[in-house]
């Protein structure tokens, strides 16, 4: 044991614990609660958790000797099962922790039982559940009580051993849930055999099932009266089991959850079986047996004459002897007997009057020790409680490995221990014997093992770790320089691929712990470029990777890289002129692909394209990327228009340049522009290039016609017509080119004189009337003769007499309508209108002619003796005077000054304006017109242009609010005060 002190100590719990009912023959516990029997067949319970005892009476009231033969307890402490021994037989009690009285089982009179196992899955306080017992005759019962009925439910038989009848000394029980139903687990010991049974359902069903099969058994040699069975528990569930047999203890773990069986289909419950021979019991040669056994998780507890000897379980070697303080006045024989409380965790031994309590003090700690002793790693490790045990177990591995020169294995090993070998203690182990290999596998798991905190450490390592993948590449293309031809070889190569493969691994993997520039400088010295490469484009230095694969021709390559999304788009156009000479073809897909790129940014590297010489036939990249952009992208930069048309003004052919120049680019924009090229750029080229017909095309688009039809007669007159054909909206100029196109024809026609006169009628015919005969005479030669142009000039001469016509006639529809119109003015000047009696006045609602009025406007003068007035077509009537009142009001202040003034300026004339207004109808009244006249007229056609109640001065007062803001006082006026409130009184107290 280690330094922690002794793992099971001795504790006297109870001197004279039999009371005087005789002495101790059997003993039960469960959760802190003893159940003694004595020689004069008492029970005596101590409830260690209640703080009480009590004696139960099991002998009848028979005197004499009657032993308690077995005492049994259920994990809870609240079931007890007896058997007493008679002169007559043996006799089985049943009592409860609440009862004061024990009952007898009388299915079971005249049998001795000697186990019971509880089930412990069902059982609860109240009721026993199904419970097996087995007795001296070899028979198996079932039997469940319930403490509510005082009595047992039912007793029956279950198995009965026929083959070799012998006792049942030792029984034990488990069940697991299999699907909806349970599995039931039964083993039984005999003196010399141990028996298993295994079913799925009831007791009754699992055991009637052996009726017609083999009931499995392990049989030992030798025959011990005292054969014991236990299973260890922990947490409710049996984990192993120990018998206690006449060859040894033989021992395993339980694992019922387990899916493999046996042949028989029994035994699939048991895994790791082993035998603890006595032999090892003793230092002598003579097999010394126990007399009683309790089990612990890891230890066996075996009574051996007056002490108890602590075996370990896994190592079978006895690792402490317990020894006991009998009382002074005991005539004890020794310790009889020893027995297990699994519930407390608690071993109990026992003598004729005295009780002792062996406790266990974390058995498990040195477990670690003796599975590194068995040279079982796996459970040791499981075992281990802190670093330090964990590293001994990582190191004695690690040396057991070194040593049987598995380097790998040592290495992987090495790397977990942390606190016993140091990190360069363990290097230069491996240093030491030029295992580089193995060195290198210690560092990459020392890598796995190392915290995130530890950065320098990692980078370190990680570092070191890349030189040495280095130098385990170098070496390998040396041994394979130096090999010959032959399966050695291909094995090299074999060696090479992998190692190289698991070296980009491991940059790929360390890529953020790896310092960069170092890092670069040793792939850089040990001139591994494809590395050096792969290692930049972890890092992201794309810049670097794109180069090496233009300096080795890998288009494709630079290009997926420059592709990927994180790479920035500066690279794109910095390595565009390299890669567009490298591969044209690669390289514009690369870029019609991306619609990021600005084609701006391209032209230099389209340029340099461009200037190399091609063959006739081949694909121009260059265009049918600028296409692309102009097209498909709708680009509008001016820079890329015009390298397009500068690539398309070098073709022998002008078809695509022709179609370019007439293209609308801007035509799917709102008042967009028809070209986005430079357009006197494209004239210096297309002259240069002497590409005429594009060159007509830009001079007509630049409203240059003259210089257009100009162009256009030296390339086609076709042309030259079209083009002097498209000015519409400027007459004298679309005359003028056709007169420039007619001088051409005429002068370069070398036929006839009078085959030319004729094609120059037939070419005024195409001017569509524009030009006459007379325009073109200057044309031809003064020798010419008259009678070639008589036809023409008929013609000619006929149009004019027609238009001479057609003007009479105009002049003719002038005059009936002048003399219309003065007809008119007559008619107007003498229009009256007729009032009826009793016509009111639309703004003072008095009668129109009521005489005697005294009320008269200014200015005016009374037609005998009624006030002026105006009548309206419409039949409303005004007096002068309201009507001016009513205009003023409804218009706005610059018209109500003007009208006004303009009464102000009668008034002012006064006896000039005393004029009777019936007169001045005629004609000399109207020639004769006077200031006062002038001034009626215009106040006439200031208030009198139109009726007010039916004209737009009516219509604009909708727009004008009911309440002038002039009458806001007026409006307030009308406003409801609210009520004054009531004035509250107050009690007067006299």
């Amino acid at each position: 044991m280690d330094a922690g002190g002794h793992v099971f100590s001795v504790d006297p719990l109870e001197r004279n614990a039999a009371k005087g009912h005789g002495v101790i023959t059997s003993m039960a516990a469960g959760n802190d609660v003893i159940l003694l029997g004595t020689s004069r067949g008492w029970i005596i319970r101590h409830d260690f958790g209640a703080g009480d005892s009590f004696d139960l009476d099991l002998s009848g009231g028979r005197a004499g000797e009657q032993p308690v033969h077995r005492v049994f307890a259920d994990p809870g402490g609240s079931h007890c099962i007896a058997t007493v021994l008679h002169p007559g037989g043996g006799e089985t009690y049943y009592t409860h922790a609440k009862w004061g009285r024990p009952r007898p089982i009388t299915r079971l009179k005249g049998l001795v039982v000697n186990a019971v196992a509880w089930n412990r899955q069902q059982i609860t306080e109240a009721s026993t559940r199904e419970i097996i017992l087995g007795t001296d005759n070899g028979q198996i019962y079932e039997m469940a009580v319930d403490e509510v009925d005082k009595r047992e439910k039912y007793v029956k038989v279950l198995f009965e051993l026929t083959e070799l009848p012998e006792a049942i000394m030792g029984l034990q029980m488990e069940t697991a849930p299999v699907g909806n139903a349970t599995r039931c687990y039964v083993m039984a010991v005999t003196p010399t055999r141990l028996y298993s049974f295994t079913g799925i359902g009831s007791l009754d069903t699992v055991f009637s099932s052996y009726s017609d099969r083999a009931v499995h058994f392990m049989e030992l040699p030798g025959e011990i009266p005292n054969s014991e069975l236990h299973f260890f528990i922990k947490q409710r569930r049996a984990k192993h089991f120990a018998w206690l047999s006449g060859a040894g203890i033989y021992h395993g773990d339980l694992n019922f959850g387990a899916q493999h069986s046996s042949t028989s289909g029994d035994e699939n419950f048991v895994e790791n079986k082993g035998l603890l021979n006595y032999s090892k019991l003793s230092d002598t040669a003579e097999a010394i047996i126990p007399w009683s056994l309790s089990v612990s998780e890891f230890h066996f507890l075996l009574l051996i004459g007056d002490k108890v000897k602590v075996v370990n379980r896994i190592s079978q070697k006895i690792v402490e002897e317990l020894k006991f303080d009998h009382a002074p006045e005991s005539i004890s024989k020794g310790i009889i007997g020893l027995c297990s409380d699994a519930t407390a965790g608690l071993f109990y031994a026992y003598d004729e009057s005295s009780i002792f309590q062996v406790s266990v003090h974390d058995e498990g700690r040195d477990m670690w020790q003796v599975y590194l002793d068995m040279k079982d790693y796996a459970t040791a490790l499981a075992h281990c409680r802190n670093p330090f045990q964990r590293d001994q177990v990582y190191l004695v591995q690690a040396d057991a490995a070194f040593s049987t020169k598995d380097f790998y294995r040592a290495a992987s090993f090495y790397a977990k221990v942390n606190y016993i070998l140091s990190f360069e203690e363990i290097s230069l182990k491996f240093i030491g014997i030029g295992e580089q290999d193995a060195l290198r596998t210690f560092l990459l798991r020392k890598l796995d093992n190392l915290a995130s905190e530890d950065k320098c450490q990692i980078t370190m390592i990680s570092t070191w770790v890349t030189e040495l993948y280095l130098d385990k590449i170098n070496r390998l293309l040396l041994e394979d320089n130096s090999t010959t031809v032959g399966n050695g070889r291909s094995n090299d190569i074999s060696e090479y691929e992998s190692i190289i493969k698991e070296f980009r691994a491991f940059l790929s993997d360390s890529k953020d712990v790896l310092d960069e520039a170092t890092t670069m400088r040793l792939l850089e010295s040990y001139g591994r470029v494809d590395e050096l490469v792969f290692f930049a484009a972890l890092k992201e230095h794309y810049e670097t990777v794109v180069h090496h694969y233009i300096q080795q021709g890998e288009t494709k390559k630079a290009l997926e890289v420059l592709q990927r999304p994180n790479v920035p788009m500066d690279l794109q156009y910095k390595f565009a002129p390299d890669l567009v000479m490298l591969d044209a073809y690669e390289t514009v897909e690369s870029w019609m692909s991306s619609r990021k790129l600005n084609p701006r940014k391209l032209i230099p590297a389209m340029m340099r394209y461009a200037s190399e010489p091609h063959a006739k036939n081949e694909t121009h990249e260059v265009i049918k990327y600028l296409e692309f952009c102009v097209h498909n992208l709708l680009n509008e930069d001016t820079g890329v228009h015009n390298l397009l048309l500068s690539l398309y003004a070098k073709q022998e052919d002008d078809s695509a340049l022709l179609r370019f120049l007439q293209c609308k680019f801007g035509k799917g924009r709102p008042n967009g522009p028809d070209f986005f090229y430079d357009p006197k750029y494209a004239l210096r080229l297309c002259l240069k290039a002497k590409r005429m017909r594009a060159c007509v095309h830009i001079y007509s688009m630049m409203s240059m016609h003259e210089e257009a039809v100009a162009l256009a007669l030296q390339v086609d007159p076709e042309l030259a017509m079209a083009e002097a054909d498209k000015v519409e909206d400027d007459e004298d100029l679309r005359k003028k080119l056709w007169l420039m196109v007619a001088k051409h024809v005429i002068e370069q026609e070398k036929g006839t004189k009078r085959e030319n006169i004729r094609k120059a009628i037939a070419f005024l015919k195409e001017t569509d009337g524009l030009l006459k005969i007379e325009d073109i005479l200057p044309f031809f030669p003064d020798f010419a003769l008259i009678d070639d142009f008589k036809e023409a000039i008929c013609s000619s001469l006929e149009d004019y007499n027609k238009q001479i016509e057609q003007l009479k006639q105009e002049m003719n529809d002038a005059t009936h309508g002048a003399d219309n119109i003065r007809g008119d003015i007559s008619a107007l000047a003498q229009r009256y209108a007729v009032i009826d009696r009793d016509e009111e006045c639309g703004g003072c609602r008095r009668r129109i002619l009521n005489g005697g009025t005294n009320r008269m406007a200014r200015g005016y003068t009374t037609v005998g003796p009624l006030a002026p007035f105006y009548v309206f077509p419409c039949g409303h009537t005004f007096h002068a005077h309201c009507l001016i009142a009513h205009v003023t009001r409804c218009s706005s202040q610059a018209e109500a000054e003007y009208i006004l003034d303009l009464q102000k300026q009668l008034s002012l004339l006064g006896g000039a304006a005393s004029k009777d207004v019936s007169v001045g109808s005629n004609e000399e009244s109207i020639k004769s017109m006077t200031p006062a006249d002038n001034l009626r007229s215009r106040l006439d056609d200031a208030i009198a242009s139109e009726c007010p109640f039916c004209g737009d001065l009516m219509i604009k007062e909708i727009s004008q609010p009911f309440v002038l803001p002039e009458e806001t006082d007026q409006l307030a006026s009308w406003e409801v005060n609210p009520p004054v409130q009531a004035q509250k009184i107050l009690p007067m107290i006299m």
